[in-house]
Formats: structure tokens, sequence, C-alpha cells
């Protein structure tokens, strides 16, 4: 078994110099405090400047301000209120006359005001719309990608799907698990896209391995029903392509494996992982039809305890601050046992070294092979689905 030698975790509880948790809210106060600032720099330089000097002008940034970051929709008007009043006392003490019309100035504020306060309102509205989007698109989500059980058949899962920082938060990763006569299947996939399009195709994709792998009795067979249900559900013009990767545990023992352009599986033993690359490679569905190739089938040899990783390029094309991508294969091994363990580190650690939103959808499913001796399995009544925003 050719393994890697895994790099050492850095601790999760590790924190940089820069703890933005800490640091941004301290900002968004210092932001709202801005047009304050403004309105009492207004005040000091009106009463200790000469009359030449014009500053009446500068109280309507007060409420612009306002409207970049407001605690309400109504701080833009209070802020802008507050401005009119301090520039009519200017005004009428005398302090700061050279400041031009002080009527002009006052209308120039109060139009900043209005015009902020607009700002506000369409945005709150924008921001109620983006919600409601991101709502449906995560039900839509949550019904396409079912929760599979913590145990089926000879295996353990563990899955962990985090959305990708878009507004829809809709992509086209896929997963699924299932018991079938021929043993537990098993499918992830990337379609190359995102938004409807993307979703439509995973659902093709997840609709005909559902009903596919039950009748299916080879993994080649099962690729092929697949990439034929694409044709026929999507347009003809369809442009978009899916990564995908089969996997089966036979009642016999072991895995066996088809990989059509996605990334390997890494199988984990101990503190060690080996990829499990095809013989031979196989385009994405969608490029070439899969009958014109002689599909490959990879054999595994298990032992108990062994662990199974599949995942999609979300997690290995994640880039930290100097653009390096996550090392995979040398974090994800380590010497503890375990499936939502390792999937929580494995998490954690992803998140540390991007550091902030992924750009991408990453979905992760782990099966660690138990065999019940007598051949009694849970079929799996405890699901599991884990999502992450």
């Amino acid at each position: 078994m050719g393994a890697s030698q895994p790099t050492p975790t850095p601790p999760a509880s590790g924190r940089g110099p820069f703890d933005r948790a800490r640091v941004l809210p301290l900002v968004n106060w210092a932001l709202r405090l801005l047009p304050l600032a403004v309105i009492v720099f207004v005040v000091v330089v009106g009463y200790t400047s000469p009359p030449e000097v014009r500053v009446g002008p500068l109280l309507a940034v007060a409420p612009a301000l306002a409207g970049l970051f407001p605690r309400s929709p109504r701080t833009p008007l209070w802020v802008g209120l507050t401005a009119i009043v301090i520039g009519g006392a200017l005004a009428s003490t005398g302090a700061n006359q050279g400041s031009g019309e002080p009527f002009v100035t006052l209308l120039a504020v109060l139009l900043v005001t209005m015009t902020s306060w607009a700002g506000v309102l369409v945005r709150e509205r924008q921001e109620r719309t983006i919600k409601e989007v991101r709502s449906v698109a995560e039900a839509v989500q949550q019904a396409l990608l079912s929760p599979v059980p913590r145990r089926i058949g000879p295996v353990r899962v563990g899955v962990r799907y985090r959305a990708a920082a878009a507004e829809a938060r809709i992509g086209g990763d896929l997963y699924e698990v299932i018991l079938t006569p021929y043993g537990v299947r098993a499918v992830i996939g990337d379609v190359r896209g995102k938004g409807l399009d993307a979703v439509q195709t995973a659902a093709a994709v997840l609709g005909a391995f559902r009903e596919a792998a039950y009748e299916e009795p080879s993994l080649p067979g099962l690729v092929s029903r697949i990439a034929a249900s694409m044709r026929r559900r999507l347009e003809e013009d369809f442009e978009e392509f899916v990564t995908l990767l089969l996997v089966c545990f036979p009642p016999a023992g072991g895995m066996l494996v088809v990989n059509c352009g996605h990334p390997p599986p890494l199988l984990l033993h101990g503190a060690h992982a080996e990829s499990l690359d095809a013989p031979s490679p196989v385009p994405p569905l969608g490029i070439v039809d899969p009958e014109l190739f002689d599909i490959p089938v990879l054999s595994v040899a298990l032992e108990p305890g062994d662990r199974v990783l599949l995942y999609t390029d979300g997690i290995i094309e994640a880039r930290d601050a100097s653009g390096a991508f996550y090392p995979l294969a040398d974090r994800a091994p380590d010497a503890l046992p375990g499936v939502e363990g390792t999937l929580d580190r494995i998490s954690a650690d992803v998140s540390r070294h991007v550091g902030r939103p992924l750009e991408d959808d990453a979905a992760m499913l782990l099966f660690m092979y138990a065999p019940v001796v007598g051949g009694v399995h849970d079929s799996g009544s405890h699901p599991v689905g884990a999502h992450e925003s």
C-alpha cells in the first residue's frame, strides 16, 4: 500500500494573530460612529476657524455615511436631522458665516438625507428578496441531497456538505448512498456550473442512480445507464457535464470503484493515506459517450477499520491567502479511527487553511469498513446529512 506520510495538523484551538470574530464587530461599531464623528468635526472647526474657512457643506457627508452602515432604516433620518440642526445653529450664531449660503447647505443636507434613507430601504428590500431566494434554494438542495444512514450494510457512513459563499447557496455537488441487492452503492459527483442548470443536471444524475443501482449488476453498466438518462432528461443543447465517482461494497467484501473524471478517493489506513487512482482515465459524463470506452473497475481489499474518503474538488481546490491548495492527502490521515471525528477535523482544517468562506461547493463522504460477524447489518435508522453554511 503506497502510503504518503501525513503532515501534522495544526491544533483546532489555535488562533492566528488576526482574529476576525473579535476585530470585525469593533470595525462595524467604528463605522457606525463615523457620521457622528463628522458632525463633531464640523462643529469644532466651525466654532474655532475664521469665517473664510467653509466647513458647513461637510455636514452632508454625515447622512451619506449613515446610509452605508445603518443600524436601522431610520438611522440616516436621525443623523440628517442632527446635521440640519447643527447647520442651523452654526448659521444663527454667526459661526462659520463664510461657509456660503446657509439655506443651500441645509437643503443639500436634506436631499442627501432623503437619498440615503431611500437607498437603505431599497437595500433592505433586496436583502429580503435574497434571503427568500436563499431559503428556497437551500430547501431544494436539502431535498436533492437526502440524508444518508449512519450505518448501512458493512460500512459506517458520514457526510459533510458545505455550500459556496454564493447568494443562492446552491450548486452542483451531489451524493447518495443506498443498499442494493449488489451491495452498498454510493455516488459522489460535481456538475460543472452553478444555479438551476447545475441543479437540473444533479437531479437527473441522482434520479438515474437511485433507479438503476437496484437493477444494474455492474458499475460500468450503471455508468452507461446514468449517461443515457442524462441525455434523455436534459436538453440537447445542454452543455453541462459532471464528474462522477461510483463505489460499491459488495457482499463478498472489499470495494469496487469506477471513476469518471472525478478526484480519486483516499483510502485511510491508520496514519497512512493512499490515493485510489483509476487504472485508466475515463472522461466526465456529458463529454463523450461512455459506451465508447472500456470502463475499468478498480478492486480494493479492505480491512476492518479502514476508511474511504470521497470528496469533490471544492475541498482540494480550497486556497489559502498565498494561493496554495489544501493538501488533503497529507492532512486527512490520522491514527485515530472514527467517521464523524475525522470529518469534523478535516472540515475545521479546511476552514483554517482558507480563512474565509469557500468559493466553491464542497462535499465529503466517509466510509468506515466495519463488517458484522454473522452477516447481520443495521440498515441504518439514524440518517445523517450534515450541511454547513
